[in-house]
C-alpha cells in the first residue's frame, strides 16, 4: 500500500514534470514566433525607409543637376546683358563723337565762311 502511494506520486509528479516540459517547449515556441513577427514588422520599416532614402538620394541628384544648369544658364544669361549694356554704351560713345565732329565741322564750315567772304 505505501509502495503503490509512492508509485502513485511518482506518476503523478512525472506527468506534472512532462506537462511542464510540453508547456515550456510550447512557450518557447510562441516567443520565438512572436520574435519573428516582430523582427519582420521591423525589418519592413526599414526596408521602406531605405527604399525612401534612396528615393530621396535620387530627388538629390537630380536636383543638384537642375541647380548647376539653371546657375550655368544664368552665368550666360548675365554675360549676355553684359555684352548688350557695353554695345549700349559703344553706340553713345559713336554718338557723342558724330556730334563732336559735327560740331567740329561747323566751326571748320563757318571759319572757312568767314575767310571766303574776307576774301571776296
Amino acid at each position: 500500500m505505501l509502495s503503490n502511494l509512492v508509485k502513485q506520486h511518482q506518476a503523478r509528479q512525472q506527468a506534472r514534470k512532462e506537462l511542464q516540459e510540453k508547456r515550456k517547449r510550447d512557450a518557447i515556441v510562441a516567443a520565438t514566433a512572436l520574435s519573428h513577427v516582430l523582427v519582420d514588422h521591423l525589418n519592413a520599416g526599414v526596408a521602406q525607409a531605405y527604399v525612401n532614402q534612396k528615393k530621396l538620394d535620387t530627388e538629390t541628384r537630380i536636383l543638384q543637376a537642375n541647380a548647376a544648369q539653371f546657375s550655368k544658364q544664368t552665368m550666360q544669361w548675365l554675360k549676355l546683358v553684359e555684352d548688350f549694356n557695353t554695345a549700349l554704351k559703344e553706340i553713345g560713345d559713336v554718338e557723342n563723337w558724330a556730334r563732336s565732329i559735327e560740331t567740329d565741322m561747323r566751326t571748320i564750315s563757318s571759319a572757312l565762311e568767314y575767310a571766303y567772304r574776307k576774301s571776296e
